[in-house]
């Protein structure tokens, strides 16, 4: 394609030639002539010499005044009297430097600036002022108005209009003439940490086109609210065409809108300036608007001599588009809002003063009748320098300032480079620019339109490599840990369109002068012949070159000619250039890229409606010999219609397209019908026939795949990681609901398939909107809200009930949210653009807490900029399917995507699914030739719909020529009819494909669906297939008779049912004409089967653009398709896989069939039934239909042993074919490959028609041998995951069914095909390095490429750090200095594959986070009946059941129940009760089976529960005081000392109290020693105090603990403590900052839970005694101190109270925790109770109790009411770890103290499997012996070598007595009536033991033991009150066993003499055993024996 040598001159002798030449005119030029020819290429460009001198950036030493004279002495006027004169202050004393002012906030006025302002005296500081930007220059020294207005920052005195009188404020005392040009010299910008520092130095000189090129602060991303860049026109460009006042009016410049730009950044792409009026005699000019009304007087630093001479000022201000071609840009505003701006003429002033004005001779007068002559519109690229002005006919002259852009970008280096000390680092000069342009140029194709993309990279890497050294050097000291591998400057191996013999090293290279460049030029043009043209030897100026240019292209001598480039490189002055575009094709191809999308389609439908395409449309209607398409179709005798009108008068009848309703019960006559399509029975005669139905048609909607159910966990894991850090932001346990709205294009198909989805999802179901199935999908209508004028109310009635409903989450679900990023500045009120930017993006939204936005598109990148809203950490995007070879999901199906498509055409042996039709292009090319005015888009489209028609007629048979219309039609379009035609012959249910043909135009969709429609019915094949108008606008409309056919294929009942969407036509034969600008998101059948794009644009070349185009073919195959072990491409390039951007090539499929789908080339060919031969092509065109159908009627299976040949009706077998792909491991088989091979090389041998030329191309192989069965396969449409068709046997005579495994083909056009398929320098589609959208740019061109290794989040990271929003892109607004706070908090993005199920996955997600919410709002609470109840029931009443209180002389009479009822306790010894009958069928349960086993039950929390850490809600904030809004509590640790008996020693415990808690305390003095906690009067009472302090141990569950009682307590006044062990104390701590803690000593941390209670208690009554003494003190009495306590576990979440008045019908309701202590706190006589308690909860509640005693006296656990006061003789027992409470109850009880559970409340427990005091680790002192310890590795002989144990010798004893007392008590194993005799103390001897607690204590209460033999006694740690005479009382069984345990063998040896224990008691020396503890341990020891 284009010329073969690309710039390469090949014969030796002709470069020895011109070596010779050129050394001679190189030595005229003093400089070293080198002989080498490739070294006159590529050049470094050297330090730019003017003058004799190099240009210095640095001005600082210069006055910058205009002449170099001295400076004139300056005399400072005198400050006023009292005034400040301090440097670094202004007049008025404030502080104005920047070190001062660095970190305060500034106010700067709109449209000022913060400048940096030098002063003499102050030489390491700035002072800060605000200056007006328009008296300051633009980034490149030009446009600053003379004057000065500004502002002091630091006394906010403003309008100072003289800078002389500004620095004499702002103290500057300057000993010269103050000038702003000297001392304004640096521009101030916020970093990221928000501090104002200096930033670029201001660009004073202009008039030197070497300046450096000082980047804006945009590129950077650090723009500030209180900053603009710098150049006004760029943040805000404006339509401001200006009006003509005069003859000469310049002609159009094509610039294009900042929208447009990739290949530069959006400070420095700006060509156009603010337009000025022209002074001056002259003549008149057209006026430009009132901004820089004129040139100054006189000549000033900020006009540049050459900055506006003679140039064209741009009609609208615009900035270059590089996505584009050099054509493909557009030339609108930024916001279209009507026809094309001034189309005809371009009407703009010159810039620059008027000395500068170009006199009479420099203007350029375009000849008349340009367009006529030539038939083409020149196309001009500024290019450096002044264009002159064009006066004339300049409506056939196009000028563009897209290459002048790209120069300028090309030469302002990145502001590291420009900060890189004495770096050598210089950009391109202009001579080497022009050079490798005209080299760019010169290796095009004749057809191709050159692409600014391309030469952008050509100039990269041009200058990469002239600075290889110095840029590796300084990446080398950079780059460690700052931008990674990705995003470096990087050397490409290669750029389209350099000759790779220009790369080298810059050591050899030379500075490129002016006089070589000519000369190199016209050698470069000279290789491709007249193609490039080089204007320069012998040329002047531009406007000599220009009346050149017009001259020979008005004679014809550029007929063969692209490319003019004109070149003025005259002694002394800049070079100047220019490019003149005269190539038919590429005029063609800019000229249209001029227009915005918008207004190209109002350009079309203009033509249209004017009639301007009349005369095509009846050139196209020609037959040529064969007659008029219109005639013949009016001789074709159709019953039912008479002629309808021609096509050209059809063009205009109809402006609203209409549905084709079929009449029923119609029929065409037999005698019309060929033979091939006479014998087709109508769809209504069949379909109802049971024998006739398909049996491979099942479509089900309600699949969500296995990659769908992991993306909707991903997103709930981001949202739940929103929830979980520390920002607060989203409160998701605050939420009992979710509420969402899907946000959808205003598409009315797109609607109504989200609906579909929605509705078929369950989703409404689960979220409980219905309670039963709906009826119809009207209520999921109320869900989803189109982004047009009426989604305003929807939003704001969302917000609305957002702040209402605080507890409700509302989702707001933006689906293809590309699509509408408009800035709603920018957008008009009647638009639906912008309507997300004024709604999603609004404050209220932003503000909501209770609002969270996922957007969902196939293409994130316009929403991953450098000011994006979403942080990267909350993007998800489409995971790869595979990974490492190995399948993730086990999908049933794999994706098809761009990537697939782009493989299949790298394929050589095949027909690729993507490829071009070179007929239909050469059509194209020869009218567009012959219609220059019509827009290509009309032209393409008529061409297109003339084929289908011509093809139609000929495929029918009707038409008495058909035999002579193929030539009239293409191959391509001839092979999708006839597939169309006879794919429904092939099903019994008449199943068939659709065809998808995209034309954007609404007006050229309507009038192909017009035509098409007559020509269908003048054939008589309205019942054959449907041609349907995809309008976004407008429903979904199709006939009659396709509707019911639907209804019977879908079994659909419903009579007023009819499709809304196109997942619904589901094998319906069809053609689908979808028109709009872009598609909107509407999902495709399977049953697609051809994707003709032909007619796209090739215009706009975004990378969004040309993916959703594409992306209309993506396809869901089946699975078995490719092998696990070759999982091909795992992402596309294209469309942002997971894993990776592109893959290695896969040369398994090199040997692929057109007809299968790519994936299966490898496969054998075996025989099958279903196999046809592959016909020459010319039989196929000249086999009539009749022939075709008698061919297919006599196809017989051939057997397995051999392969048939046979003839195929459908077209498509001779270049495709669609068999369904094999699930058997691929082999290849080349036997048989060979010899398919062989026989199509015979049947190609044939002649063919002449017309069908690219035949040959494509080859040919027959179809594989079908599967024997196929699983169901989802729809095409991936988000429904709908339809799943089902194989049910080996031949499917369903041509449908057989396609489901083939992706659709794709017909694109030629130049996008090009374009789409070449690759760039690191192995990447093209494609992928465009702009990614149109509404963003590039922020440097010197960025790297993407590379191909990028993983999706490298990839958004790349796009996030070189792309800029436009001004009109909804984000542009939000720049913070990119920093993390302009990240919305609670907005996230889903991003994958266009068709991939994205739907599904969101839809799923909600039903996952409506769940969550549920299942936040619920605890486990165990739910466990009582335990241990008797059969027995009293008549005894002792309590009334509504009583409140109990009554004390009634409770003093009921029984102590003994027995444990408590199911935690399921698993320990009973206590003996004589009232108490065990159950004959109790199980021997372990505790380490309890967790295992213990039901619970899945309760919603109350309002009133407690929670743990998780719950941050608004009330809790001050609570908890863990929260970043609020500051962290300070807590302060204070020791308190005390004694006690039984410890020996004096314990120090340790409070740490917060400050906001201290007042539940007293102290010495303020801040001195704790003495005691404040404990209230008995008498005190408060409703919203509680007076009982609240004890919590606990261990291990910091985060779990349920500590936060503020909703329990509803707010109440309460004093809670938790108590900790020493180790845990700093992370309770942190995570509870609010709580008070008492801290266990240290010798406590292996103790269990017997000795926090024992340390809680005892402390507790010492302070009580203490508080009495300071009540006594103050006069009051000491009884009445308050003497309770509460120990509560920390796993008590909710409390529950009995009606009391509703006891006929028991019922329990919610209470808060304050109501429980309220009542019981108040309770009559409460003192004489020793400890009170509640209930347990469990589901059976009361229910089923015939006598409901509401107080009871037994065991209670979990929630305590101790009183310490009676209790005080009754100590926990400290060194306890199982079963303290029930030994403490029972002691109590002894003790005579009463003990009373209230009934009538009960506590919730939540299961909690994290810590806890039940949680117990026994391991061994042997840290390296990892082995199991069992129950009997407890305990061991004395003096033993034992294996000894690191745990606490009292747990190894409990829990050896609880796993071994059946063998340590034979005779108690299962033995009620025969208990264990225990003494003052309970321990648990395992379940199948029986217990008998007596006391030993003087005046106790024990149950009457008369008469009962015990089986053994146990004597632990017996004190003196146990006695031999004690022991006596009770009877013992013969054999039964003796434990006593004492702390050492001392004590044991003397308590066995003491109690006399040898009398009655057998002893052994192997009886004795001791804890298996080493001795420092201090283990415990124990002595068995037996009863004599």
């Amino acid at each position: 394609m284009g010329n073969s040598y690309a710039g390469q001159l090949r014969s030796t002798r002709f470069k020895e030639v011109l070596h010779n030449s050129i050394e001679a005119s190189l030595r005229s030029n003093t400089v070293v002539p080198r002989p080498v020819f490739s070294q006159l290429y590529l050049e470094t460009e050297q330090l730019f010499m003017q003058d004799g001198r190099a240009f210095n950036d640095d001005e600082d030493d210069e006055d910058g005044s205009e002449s170099n004279s001295p400076p004139i002495p300056y005399q400072m006027k005198p400050p006023p009297e009292g005034c400040c004169t301090t440097d670094g202050f202004c007049q008025a004393g404030k502080d104005i430097r920047l070190s001062s002012l660095a970190s305060e906030s500034l106010d700067v006025p709109p449209g000022f600036m913060l400048v940096g302002v030098k002063s003499p005296s102050l030489p390491d500081n700035l002072l800060v002022c605000a200056v007006d930007r328009r008296f300051l220059p633009d980034e490149r020294g030009r446009n600053a108005l003379l004057g000065f207005l500004g502002n002091c920052i630091g006394c906010g005195e403003k309008g100072f209009r003289y800078f002389t009188e500004f620095s004499n404020h702002i103290n500057l005392k300057l000993s010269t003439q103050p000038k702003k040009q000297k001392h304004l010299k640096y521009h101030l910008y916020r970093n990221n940490q928000g501090i104002l520092v200096k930033g670029a130095p201001i660009c004073w000189r202009g008039n030197d086109i070497r300046i450096r090129q000082i980047r804006s602060s945009l590129s950077e991303g650090h723009l500030t609210s209180d900053e603009r860049p710098l150049n006004p026109a760029l943040a805000h460009p404006s339509h401001t065409p200006g009006s003509a006042t005069g003859s000469h009016v310049e002609p159009q410049t094509a610039d294009v809108p900042t929208k447009f730009i990739n290949d530069n950044h959006t400070a420095s792409s700006s060509i156009s300036q603010p337009p000025s009026n022209q002074s001056g005699p002259v003549r008149p000019s057209a006026t430009g608007p009132p901004a820089n009304a004129g040139p100054p007087k006189k000549r000033h630093k900020g006009w540049s001599p050459e900055s506006s001479a003679n140039s064209l000022t741009e009609s609208t201000v615009k900035s270059a588009q590089s996505s584009l071609t050099l054509s493909t840009l557009s030339v609108t505003s930024v916001i279209t809002n009507g026809a094309r701006s001034e189309t005809t003429a371009l009407q703009s002033s010159s810039r620059g003063s008027s000395s500068q004005l170009s006199p009479l001779d420099m203007s350029v007068t375009v000849p008349d009748q340009l367009l006529h002559i030539c038939r083409l519109q020149p196309v001009i690229f500024k290019g450096h320098g002044p264009l002159p002005q064009l006066t004339g006919n300049t409506s056939d002259v196009l000028v563009s300032s897209l290459l002048q852009s790209c120069y300028l970008s090309s030469q302002t280096l990145p502001r590291v480079y420009q900060h890189y000390g004495p770096s050598p680092i210089q950009p391109l000069s202009a001579e080497m620019q022009i050079l490798l342009t005209v080299y760019y140029l010169v290796q095009l194709g004749t057809e191709q339109v050159p692409l600014i993309d391309d030469l952008e990279q050509i100039f990269m890497r041009s200058w990469r490599e002239s600075h290889l050294s110095e840029i590796r050097q300084f990446q080398q000291s950079q780059t460690q840990g700052t931008q990674g591998r990705h995003y470096g400057i990087e050397v490409p191996s290669g750029l389209p369109g350099l000759p790779q013999h220009l790369s080298l090293p810059p050591q050899s290279q030379q500075p490129l002068t002016p006089s070589q460049l000519p000369w190199l030029a016209q050698l470069a043009a000279s290789s491709c012949g007249e193609a490039v043209v080089v204007l320069g030897e012998d040329v002047k100026s531009l406007a000599q070159g220009l009346l050149q240019m017009f001259s020979r292209l008005v004679d014809g001598r550029l007929e063969n000619t692209n490319y003019v480039v004109i070149i003025v490189t005259s002694p002394g002055q800049e070079t100047q250039s220019c490019v003149v575009v005269t190539g038919k094709h590429q005029c063609r191809a800019l000229a249209e890229s001029m227009f915005s999308p918008n207004e190209g389609l109002k350009e079309i439908s203009h033509q249209l409606y004017t009639g301007a395409a009349q005369e095509l449309i009846h050139y196209c209607n020609s037959l040529g010999q064969d007659g008029n398409m219109d005639s013949l179709l009016d001789n074709v005798s159709v019953e039912h219609e008479a002629s309808p009108p021609s096509s050209s008068q059809m063009l205009v009848e109809e402006k609203t397209p209409k549905a084709t309703h079929s009449p029923k019960g119609r029929t065409s006559p037999k005698d019309s019908q060929t033979p091939s399509l006479k014998d087709m029975p109508c769809p209504k005669e069949t379909v109802s026939s049971p024998k006739n139905t398909c049996l491979e048609y099942k479509v089900e909607w309600r699949e969500v795949r296995p990659i769908q159910l992991a993306v909707a966990r991903k997103l709930l894991s981001h949202v739940c990681a929103i929830a979980d850090s520390s920002t607060q932001n989203l409160d998701l346990g605050s939420f009992n609901r979710i509420s969402f709205l899907i946000l959808v294009p205003p598409s009315e198909v797109s609607f109504q398939q989200t609906v579909l989805h929605l509705w078929s999802s369950g989703v409404l179901q689960e979220l409980g909107s219905s309670e039963q199935e709906f009826a119809s999908q009207r209520e999921a209508e109320h869900y989803v809200v189109k982004m047009d004028q009426s989604a305003q109310s929807r939003i704001d009635r969302l917000l609305q009930e957002a702040q209402s409903n605080s507890y409700t989450l509302y989702i707001l679900v933006h689906d293809h949210a590309h699509w509408d990023i408009s800035s709603t500045f920018y957008s008009s009120t009647d638009s639906s653009l912008g309507l997300v930017d004024r709604l999603l993006n609004s404050r209220q939204v932003k503000d909501a807490t209770n609002i969270l936005i996922l957007h969902v598109t196939s293409f994130p990148f316009a929403l991953q900029t450098q000011c994006t809203r979403i942080s990267p950490y909350n993007e998800i995007h489409w995971p790869s399917t595979f990974s490492n070879d190995v399948d993730l999901y086990h999908e049933r199906t794999r994706y098809f995507g761009v990537s697939e498509l782009l493989e299949s055409t790298c394929s050589g042996s095949s027909l690729p699914l993507m490829r071009y039709d070179s007929s239909f292009e050469s059509m194209t090319s020869t009218l567009e030739e012959r219609f220059p005015k019509l827009h290509s888009a009309v032209i393409r489209t008529t061409v297109l719909v003339q084929q289908y028609c011509v093809a139609l007629m000929a495929a029918s048979g009707k038409v008495s020529s058909s035999h002579n219309l193929h030539k009239h039609t293409s191959v391509e379009t001839m092979e999708i009819v006839q597939s169309l035609l006879t794919a429904m012959q092939q099903c019994p249910t008449h199943h068939g494909h659709m065809v998808l043909l995209r034309i954007p135009s609404l007006a050229l969709a309507a009038w192909a669906h017009r035509r098409l429609s007559r020509v269908r019915r003048q054939l008589g094949l309205e019942e054959s297939f449907e041609i349907i108008l995809g309008n976004p606008s407008q429903a979904l409309r199709i006939g009659q008779t396709f509707t019911d056919q639907i209804k019977i294929w879908l079994k659909i009942q419903d009579a007023e049912w009819v499709p809304h969407t196109y997942l619904e036509l589901e094998a319906l034969p069809c053609i689908l004409i979808l028109s709009g600008a872009e598609p909107l998101g509407e999902s495709l059948p399977r049953s697609l089967k051809y994707c003709d794009l032909r007619v796209i644009s090739c215009s706009y070349l975004q990378r969004t653009t040309l993916e959703q185009e594409l992306g209309l073919a993506a396809y869901l195959v089946k699975a078995e398709s490719r092998p696990p072990h070759n999982p091909g491409p795992g992402s596309d390039v294209i469309e942002s896989d997971a894993e990776k951007l592109s893959s290695t090539d896969n040369e398994e499929e090199e040997g692929q069939d057109n007809g299968d789908s790519p994936l299966q080339s490898s496969q054998p060919l075996q025989p099958c039934p279903d196999s046809r031969t592959v016909e020459p092509l010319a039989s196929r065109i000249t086999t009539s239909p009749n022939v075709l159908k008698e061919t297919l009627d006599s196809i017989q299976c051939p057997s397995k042993a051999q392969i048939q040949l046979q003839p195929q009706t459908s077209s498509q077998s001779y270049f495709q074919t669609t068999p369904n792909i094999q699930s058997q491991p691929q082999v290849q088989c080349y036997p048989q490959i060979q010899l398919i091979s062989q026989q199509q090389a015979q049947l190609q041998g044939q002649s063919q028609p002449p017309t069908q030329t690219n035949v040959q191309s494509y080859n040919q192989t027959v179809t594989q041998q079908q599967p024997v069965s196929q699983p169901q396969i989802p729809s095409k449409s991936a988000s429904s995951d709908s339809s799943s068709p089902r194989a049910s046997s080996p031949n499917l005579s369903c041509s449908w069914a057989r396609g489901l495994s083939r992706p659709p083909s794709v017909l694109l056009p030629r130049a996008l095909y090009d374009i789409i398929t070449a690759s760039d320098s690191s192995g990447l589609p093209r494609c992928t390095s465009f702009l990614p959208h149109i509404s963003v740019a590039w922020a440097s061109s010197f960025r790297p490429l993407l590379s191909k290794m990028m993983t999706c989040t490298e990839q958004s990271l790349y796009y996030r750090q070189w792309t800029v929003p436009q001004s009109y892109h909804m984000d542009s607004s939000n720049r913070t200095e990119r920093r993390t706070d302009n990240f919305h908090p609670r907005r996230l993005l889903l991003s994958g594959p266009p068709q991939v199920g994205k739907t599904g996955a969101y839809l799923h997600f909600l039903g996952l986070l409506s769940r969550m919410l549920i299942r936040l709002m619920e605890v486990d609470i165990y739910d466990e009946e009582d335990i241990h109840l008797t059969a027995e029931v009293e008549g005894v009443q002792y309590h009334p059941p509504n009583a409140p209180w109990p009554n004390t002389e009634v409770i003093k009479k009921m029984p102590f129940d003994y027995t444990i009822h408590d199911p935690k306790y399921d698993d320990i010894s009973i206590v003996y009760c004589p009232r108490f009958k065990p159950r004959a069928d109790g199980n021997s349960v372990r505790q380490e089976d309890v967790y295992l086993r213990r039901r619970t039950s899945r309760i919603k929390l109350s309002k009133y529960a407690a929670y743990n850490t998780y719950h941050h809600c608004e009330q809790c904030h001050q609570y908890l005081g863990f929260n970043p809004r609020y500051q962290m509590y300070e807590s302060t640790l204070h020791a308190f000392t005390f004694t006690h008996l039984l410890l020996g020693e004096d314990i120090q415990l340790y409070f740490i109290i917060p400050k906001s808690k201290e007042h539940y305390f007293s102290f010495s003095q303020p801040g001195g020693q704790l003495e005691s906690m404040r404990l209230p009067l008995t008498s005190d009472w408060s409703p919203d105090c509680i007076k009982s302090p609240i004890f919590t141990p606990t261990t291990g569950r910091h985060e779990h603990g349920l500590f936060n009682l503020y909703h329990a307590m509803d707010g109440a006044s309460h004093l809670h403590i938790l108590v900790v062990k020493e180790y845990e104390m700093a992370v309770y701590k942190k995570y509870w900052p609010n709580h008070i803690m008492l801290v266990l000593p240290t010798v406590f941390n292996g103790a269990g839970i017997g000795a926090a209670h024992f340390l809680i208690k005892e402390l507790s009554y010492h302070n009580l005694e203490l508080e009495r003494s300071r009540r006594v003190e103050g006069g009051n009495p000491s009884v009445d101190v308050w003497p309770f306590i509460i120990l509560t576990d920390d796993s008590c979440v909710m409390w529950n109270a009995v009606d009391n008045d509703k006891l006929s019908c028991p019922a329990e309701r919610a209470v808060s925790l304050k109501q429980v202590l309220h009542h019981m706190e108040a309770c009559p006589d409460l003192a004489q109770y020793g400890l009170c308690g509640i209930r347990k909860w469990n589901s059976r509640g009361i229910t089923g109790i015939k006598q409901w005693e509401p107080f009871s006296r037994g065991h209670v656990h979990d929630f305590l009411l101790l009183n310490v006061d009676r209790s005080q003789n009754v100590q926990y027992d400290q060194n306890r770890f199982i079963c303290h409470d029930v030994d403490f109850t029972l002691r109590l009880h002894s003790a005579g103290l009463l003990v009373c559970k209230f009934n009538n409340f009960s506590v919730m427990k939540k299961q909690i499997a994290i810590g806890g005091y039940r949680t117990f680790i026994i391991k061994t002192k042997m840290t390296d012996v990892s082995t199991s310890v069992g129950p009997s590795q407890y305990i061991c002989a004395p003096d033993s070598k034992h294996l000894f144990l690191a745990s606490p010798a009292q747990l190894l004893l409990e829990k050896y007595l609880q796993h071994t007392s059946q063998k340590l008590f034979p005779l108690s194993t299962k033995n009620y009536i025969h208990p264990v005799l225990s003494v003052d103390c309970y321990l648990n001897l395992g379940p199948e033991v029986t217990v008998c607690f007596v006391s030993s204590k003087p005046h106790c209460v024990n149950i009457s033991t008369a008469g009962l033999l015990f089986s053994g006694l146990l004597l632990c740690f017996p004190d003196t009150f146990v006695t031999s005479g004690f022991l006596k009382k009770f009877t013992f069984l013969k054999g039964a066993t003796l434990c006593v345990i004492s702390a050492d063998r001392s004590s044991l040896r003397q308590t066995v003499g003491r109690l006399e224990l040898e009398e009655q008691w057998r002893f052994r020396l192997s009886d004795e055993f001791q804890t298996a503890n080493a001795k420092e341990d201090r283990p415990l020891f124990f002595l068995t024996g037996k009863h004599i």
